[in-house]
């Protein structure tokens, strides 16, 4: 149960870190992946978690000492007692959020808190983690944007204080969009969203049962906090893929959400956005056929929220198979040629390679029969996707016998493996 902030030091530098995240000095103000900051959440656009920095090596880590402490001093005897932020560093500040969801920036060398944000002074929100923020800058106004609750909060990234001219007081409804129908109906937003131009770009967190908000993709104006445009994950009349569902299931099917995070292609201006299962998560009686966009990556103009392709990873879920990370943006030399490409991680294990232009895979997908359900009312689909290529980073069949084997070789031929875990 992390409350606090935790930073190492190598005795010449000292490194950041909620998940032991590194910086150095001044970053590069202009560039969205990582360097001497880290400027988005998982580190970059591409979300690939890497820094390039090499003051931590495997030879040094040993001798890694505690720098300093931040203790957040939330009341964690209830159920918010986690911090799962991934800050931002910029400019030598560190940017997270507490279990109860306050902001604060941190002087990354001290630890000396510079500010506090308590979004419940003004907001009642519902329980839901943060884990992380995002930042939008230009000329001398730096904004953190990041959400508690139903909320969306614009903060001057050098006071803390809300921005006046964003939205009401510095507060946009992440209900803006919904419909009337989602005013009651549980909608937050665990993931950040993503920074383009004068956009923020963002999913939500909605209920997994007969009750779920739908899972539509928005845009905001970072500026004046305006909805820019929304993209239904569950088409209406009229929209690409509504005859992949039952007539009208945009009226009470909700789901197909980005609670994920997204990554952004900022040459081409391509917003990729990986969506989880429609509600209810175990059965889709009421939902018969495949179900477009649930369980999908999108890739989507930043710029208007168009449809540019789709690329569908289980069809028709009653399994919540969700898409549960970003996916990472990638090169990889395929045929003797460089492809530049969208690598989407799976639940089943699966990695789909897709082409970050086209969405066709790089390697072939095998479309394999699969067993029928026998629940009443329910309507498998009888086939599902299977990537030939990569091989699944996890074992796709599990027997009795092969698991106890497995564990029984570990235990006692190497103990050191569970030493300290």
């Amino acid at each position: 149960m992390n409350r606090g902030c935790r930073i190492f030091s190598t005795g010449t530098q000292v490194l950041a870190a909620l998940f032991i995240v590194s910086c150095s000095g001044h970053g590069d103000r202009n560039s969205r992946e990582a360097g001497r900051d880290w400027p988005v959440y998982l580190g970059g656009n591409s979300s690939n978690q890497y820094s390039p920095l090499q003051e931590i090596s495997k030879n040094n880590i040993r001798r890694l000492q505690v720098a300093w402490e931040y203790h957040t001093g939330d009341d964690v005897s209830g159920d918010r007692t986690q911090i799962q932020c991934n800050p931002l560093i910029i400019g030598g500040v560190l940017y997270g959020t507490s279990p109860r969801l306050k902001a604060f920036a941190l002087d990354a060398a001290t630890g000396k808190l510079i500010w506090e944000f308590d979004p419940e002074a003004d907001v009642n929100f519902a329980m839901n983690v943060n884990r992380g923020l995002a930042c939008w800058e230009a000329g001398s106004d730096r904004r953190i944007l990041y959400t508690a609750g139903a909320t969306l909060f614009a903060l001057n990234a050098a006071t803390g204080r809300p921005v006046a001219s964003f939205g009401d007081s510095g507060m946009v409804s992440l209900k803006e969009g919904l419909g009337k129908e989602a005013a009651d109906l549980y909608v937050v937003a665990t993931t950040p969203g993503i920074v383009y131009k004068d956009l923020l770009i963002i999913g939500s967190r909605v209920s997994e049962n007969a009750d779920a908000a739908p899972g539509t993709i928005r845009a905001y104006n970072v500026r004046t906090g305006a909805l820019a445009w929304t993209f239904h994950t569950i088409p209406g009349p009229g929209e690409f893929g509504y005859e992949t569902w039952p007539k009208q299931a945009h009226t009470y099917i909700g789901g197909a959400n980005c609670w994920s995070g997204m990554s952004l292609d900022e040459e081409r201006g391509i917003v990729f956005v990986p969506t989880g299962s429609a509600a209810f998560d175990f059965w889709g009686g009421n939902r018969k056929g495949k179900d477009l966009f649930a369980n999908c990556v999108l890739a989507l103009d930043a710029v208007t929220g168009e449809r540019i392709w789709h690329y569908q990873t289980v069809y028709h879920d009653i399994w919540d198979r969700d898409l549960p990370a970003p996916p990472n943006l990638v090169r990889v030399v395929h045929e003797g040629k460089q492809v530049d490409a969208v690598a989407q991680i799976a639940k089943s294990g699966f990695i789909f390679l897709l082409d970050r232009e086209t969405g066709k895979p790089v390697f072939p997908v095998e479309e394999k029969p699969v067993p029928a359900s026998d629940l009443q009312g329910e309507e498998t689909w009888p086939v599902q996707p299977f990537p030939v290529l990569p091989e699944p980073f996890t074992n796709q069949k599990f027997t009795e016998e092969d698991t106890m084997a497995d564990w029984a070789i570990r235990f006692f031929k190497e103990p050191k493996c569970y030493e300290n875990s």
